[in-house]
Parts: structure tokens; C-alpha cells; sequence
């Protein structure tokens, strides 16, 4: 029992990813959760948040921001973080109404939404940014780049992105001429000049540039 309390330890000391959300465990808090987004940059599909409520006492090796992950690991770890949270919550806005309430506000959204599918009522929120979320009534505090120095905030990082790359290759199904299987949404030259060829797709964000500038075809 001394050697395993020692590797934790050391473990910490060396994961400062964990250490972080020790701090606030230490201050008697019991349900943190950390929320994160994923897609608030890209041109087309859904801007998702996942929240994660992690046991104090839990140690996930490999967890971290998830854009430092490959798409392997992050599946891994996908699963092992629904397995050990205490509790997480997945929320999802579609392209149309990011268009109708713009991308901070569907961001917020989407991530009231990941709250409220919580089984547990968290004592805290980390927040990944430098925004709060409005609208909630829990204790909560922004972390600028806090999927890079919060347990809990990574992991809900990997969640979101998971998610959201899967919705993603589900698209690129349903609409094959765009590639969605390879960027996700973002702008790449490949997707720029899919649009231009084949006009807009239903899942296209059309108040951001440069899809504000033409006209949907394929509605």
C-alpha cells in the first residue's frame, strides 16, 4: 500500500495535469467537473461539449489535451474515461443554429447541455478559455488552456473530440463529395474547393466566411 501511495506521488509530481485538480480537491470539493469544446473553428457540422466529473482519487495515464493525442489514443482513452468518470455529459449544437445564435453562444450551449446530462451536481466547474458559461448556477472558474493543465478539462476535451470526429465521419457518408472523413469540417484547400465546386451542404456554417458569400444548392 506505501509503494502504490508513492508511485501516486511521484505520478503527480510528474503529471501536473493531475496535481491541478488535486488543488481544489484538497480544498474539500468532491465533484469537479471539467468542460470543453470541440469545432468552434471549423466551416461545417456541429460545435460539441463534453463535461467530466472525475473520482479524486483517479489517475488516467496519457490523458491530455486532446489535439496532443493521435486519433488512436484518443479512442482508447475515450472509453477509459466513460468507464472511470463518476459522471460525464455530452452536448451537441448543429451547424443551423450556430448560424441563428452565433458560435460563442451555441458554444455555451453545448456546453450547458453536457452539464445537464451529468447524473451528479457538481460542487465546481473548470472551465476550459477565459470565458464562464452563463446562464448556470454552479461555482465555476475559466482556465485559459486548461485542457492542458486540468485532468478533468483534458479529459472532457478527448470526449468532445471523439464525439464530434465520429458525428463527422458520419457526414462525410451522407455527403462524399466534401471529405469530411479527412478534415473534419475545418478549411483545408481540399474543402475550400469542394464548396466551391459543389455550393453548401446542409451541415455548412453559412455566417462564416467565406460561406456567407454564397448561396446553399443542396437544401
Amino acid at each position: 500500500m506505501q509503494k502504490k501511495s508513492q508511485q501516486t506521488k511521484l505520478f503527480l509530481k510528474e503529471n501536473k495535469i493531475f496535481l491541478f485538480d488535486k488543488n481544489f480537491y484538497d480544498k474539500g470539493l468532491h465533484n469537479v467537473s471539467g468542460i470543453d469544446e470541440a469545432g468552434r473553428g471549423p466551416l461545417a457540422g456541429p460545435v460539441v461539449a463534453a463535461a467530466v466529473v472525475l473520482p479524486k482519487d483517479i489517475i488516467i495515464e496519457s490523458v491530455n489535451d486532446s489535439k496532443k493525442l493521435t486519433p488512436k489514443k484518443r479512442d482508447v482513452l475515450f472509453e477509459e474515461i466513460k468507464s472511470k468518470a463518476f459522471s460525464y455529459g455530452i452536448g451537441i449544437v448543429d451547424a443551423k443554429t450556430i448560424d441563428e445564435i452565433n458560435i460563442l453562444q451555441a458554444t455555451f450551449l453545448a456546453m450547458r447541455k453536457a452539464l445537464e446530462q451529468l447524473s451528479v451536481e457538481p460542487d465546481f466547474v473548470l472551465v476550459d478559455g477565459n470565458h464562464k458559461i452563463p446562464g448556470i448556477t454552479f461555482n465555476q472558474q475559466a482556465v485559459v488552456s486548461g485542457d492542458a493543465k486540468s485532468a478533468c478539462i483534458a479529459s472532457a476535451s478527448i470526449l468532445a473530440k471523439v464525439t464530434r470526429d465520429r458525428l463527422m465521419l458520419d457526414y462525410a457518408k451522407m455527403y462524399p463529395e466534401y471529405g469530411f472523413e479527412k478534415h473534419k469540417g475545418y478549411g483545408t484547400k481540399a474543402h475550400l474547393e469542394a464548396i466551391e465546386k459543389f455550393g453548401p451542404c446542409p451541415i455548412h456554417r453559412l455566417t462564416f466566411a467565406p460561406l456567407n458569400s454564397k448561396q446553399p444548392t443542396l437544401f
